[in-house]
C-alpha cells in the first residue's frame, strides 16, 4: 500500500492563499480528524466527490483558520487515489500547522512529483504526458506552453499508439510463421510490412528532426550580445530584460565574463548572453572574459554584434575576423548603436564600412530607447520559429529524442532486412527493438531507476 502523502502545493512564497494537497487511501479520514464542516452534519467521507466546502481547522480546541476544501474520490482525481485540497491562507505558519495535523495522523510529506508519479503508476496519463506537467509548470513562453499542453493532452502518445499497434500486428504474424516454420508458410505479406515501415520510418524522422526546434522552444533561442568595449552592450541587455542586470559604465572592460538571462518577447523565449567586449588586452582577467566571448558566439544561434556608431575605425576588419568568422551558419546582425550622437550622412558612411558584411542591419540607440521595435522584429525573424497549432507534435526532450532516434535506427533496419529479403526471424528482433524504444517514451518500458531520475526534477507538491 502506498502512504498517504501531502505537501503545499502553491510554492512557499508569500500569497494570499495557499493551496495543501493530500492524496491516498487515508487522505479523507485524516482531514476529518480537524475539519469541521459549517454544516456540521457534513463530513469529507460522506461528500459527493468533485465537490467544495466551506469550514474550520481546529488543533484540539483551538480554531487554525477559515478554509475551502476540495474532495476528490479514486478514481476521479489526478492522481487516481482519493485526493483532498485545502485552500487556506497564505500565512505561512497556518501552512505549517495544517502540515503538521496531517503529519499527527500518520501522513507522509510528498517527495518532489510524487503526486504525478502516482497519476502515472494509477494510469491517469503515460509518461511523456507525465513529463508534460513539468514543462507546463516551467513554460515561460506562448510556445512552449502550447507545445507543453498538446503532448500532456496525449497528442505524442496518440501518435506513437498508432505506430506501435499496427508494429505489434505485423510482429505477431512474423513471429506465428516461425511456429509453422517446417511448412513454409508467409503469414505476413512483406509488402504491406514495407509500406508499414517506410511510413513509420517517415514519421519518426520527422518527428525526430522536431527536436531542433523544440528544444529552442523549450530552453530559449541563445542570444550573444557581442562587440568592442563600451559599444553600449550592457545597455542593450538591459533594456531587453527590462532591468539593470548587468552594470553599465564609461570604463572599458566593465564586463568581464557572461552575464546570461532569459526573457519572452512575442511568445518566443530567447536567452540573451552579454559577453566582456572584444578588444586588444595584457589583463589576464579580461582575456578569459574574451575567450568565453567567443566561445559564446560559438554556440549562439544569434549574434547581435553592438557597434559603436560614434567610434568606428580602422579595427572593422579587425573585429569582422573575430565575429563574422565564428557566425558561419547563425544569424548575424549589426545593430549601429549611439543612434541619437550621430547625422543621416554618417549612417550612410558607416553602411558603406559595413557593405561587404553579410548581415542584417539596423541603426538604435539603446540610452534613449530608439527604432528598438525593429530590432525585436529582426529577432523574431532571425529565431525563424514556425508557426505551432495545437495539434502540433513537437519533441522537446531529451529522451524522448534518444529514443526516436533507436527507434528509427531499428525500423530503417527492418527497411533492409525486408528488401535483401532478410529472415522473419532476424526482422521481427528489429521490429521488437523499435517497439521497446516506442514503449520507452511513453512508459510502457520502464523502470525504478529511470522514473525517479524523471519524476526528482519536479517541484514538491506536484
Amino acid at each position: 500500500m502506498n502512504p498517504t502523502i501531502c505537501a503545499i502545493s502553491s510554492g512557499q512564497h508569500q500569497a494570499a492563499i495557499a493551496l495543501i494537497r493530500i492524496s491516498g487511501e487515508e487522505a479523507l479520514r485524516m482531514c476529518d480528524t480537524f475539519f469541521v464542516a459549517a454544516n456540521k452534519a457534513v463530513t469529507l467521507s460522506t461528500m459527493q466527490p468533485n465537490s467544495i466546502k466551506f469550514g474550520r481547522i481546529f488543533q484540539q480546541n483551538e480554531l487554525i483558520d477559515e478554509v475551502l476544501v476540495s474532495v476528490f474520490k479514486a478514481p476521479h482525481s489526478f492522481t487516481g487515489e482519493d485526493m483532498v485540497e485545502i485552500a487556506c491562507h497564505g500565512s505561512s505558519f497556518i501552512q505549517q500547522q495544517i502540515l503538521q495535523l496531517l503529519i499527527q495522523q500518520g501522513c507522509q510529506l510528498a517527495q518532489p512529483g510524487e503526486f504525478t508519479r502516482r497519476a502515472f503508476l494509477n494510469g491517469k496519463m503515460d509518461l511523456s504526458q507525465a513529463e508534460a506537467v513539468a514543462d507546463l509548470i516551467a513554460a515561460q513562453s506562448a510556445s512552449s506552453h502550447r507545445v507543453a499542453m498538446n503532448q500532456m493532452r496525449g497528442g505524442f502518445s496518440k501518435e506513437l499508439a498508432v505506430l506501435r499497434d499496427k508494429l505489434l500486428e505485423f510482429t505477431a504474424l512474423i513471429e506465428l510463421e516461425l511456429d509453422f516454420s517446417e511448412e513454409d508458410v508467409e503469414f505476413a505479406d512483406r509488402s504491406s510490412l514495407m509500406a508499414l515501415a517506410t511510413i513509420i520510418q517517415t514519421k519518426l524522422a520527422s518527428l525526430a528532426r522536431s527536436f531542433e526546434v523544440g528544444n529552442v522552444i523549450k530552453n530559449g533561442i541563445p542570444a550573444a550580445i557581442v562587440g568592442e568595449t563600451n559599444a553600449g552592450k550592457s545597455t542593450l541587455l538591459n533594456l531587453l530584460l527590462n532591468e539593470e542586470k548587468a552594470i553599465v559604465s564609461d570604463i572599458h572592460g566593465t564586463t568581464r565574463d557572461v552575464i546570461e538571462d532569459i526573457v519572452s518577447i512575442q511568445g518566443i523565449t530567447y536567452r540573451f548572453i552579454d559577453t566582456a567586449g572584444i578588444r586588444e588586452t595584457q589583463d589576464a582577467i579580461e582575456k578569459m572574459g574574451i575567450k568565453r566571448t567567443y566561445q559564446q558566439i560559438e554556440q549562439a544561434s544569434i549574434i547581435l554584434w553592438v557597434i559603436d556608431s560614434t567610434q568606428v575605425n580602422e579595427h572593422i576588419d579587425w573585429m569582422a575576423e573575430r565575429i563574422v568568422s565564428r557566425s558561419e551558419g547563425k544569424k548575424l546582425i549589426l545593430v549601429f548603436n549611439k543612434l541619437d550622437k550621430i547625422n543621416e550622412e554618417e549612417c550612410r558612411v558607416l553602411e558603406l564600412l559595413f557593405e561587404n558584411i553579410t548581415a542584417e542591419r539596423l541603426f538604435i540607440s539603446a540610452a534613449k530607447h530608439q527604432h528598438i521595435d525593429a530590432l525585436l522584429h529582426h529577432l523574431h525573424q532571425a529565431a525563424a520559429i514556425p508557426s505551432i497549432g495545437d495539434q502540433d507534435v513537437i519533441i522537446t526532450n531529451m529522451r524522448h529524442f534518444q529514443a526516436l532516434t533507436q527507434a528509427l535506427s531499428a525500423i530503417e533496419r527492418v527497411q533492409t532486412g525486408l528488401s535483401t529479403g532478410l529472415s522473419g526471424d532476424f526482422v521481427s528482433q528489429d521490429i521488437r527493438e523499435c517497439l521497446h524504444y516506442l514503449g520507452e517514451i511513453t512508459g510502457q518500458i520502464s523502470n525504478d531507476e529511470v522514473l525517479g531520475a524523471i519524476f526528482s526534477r519536479f517541484c514538491i507538491g506536484k
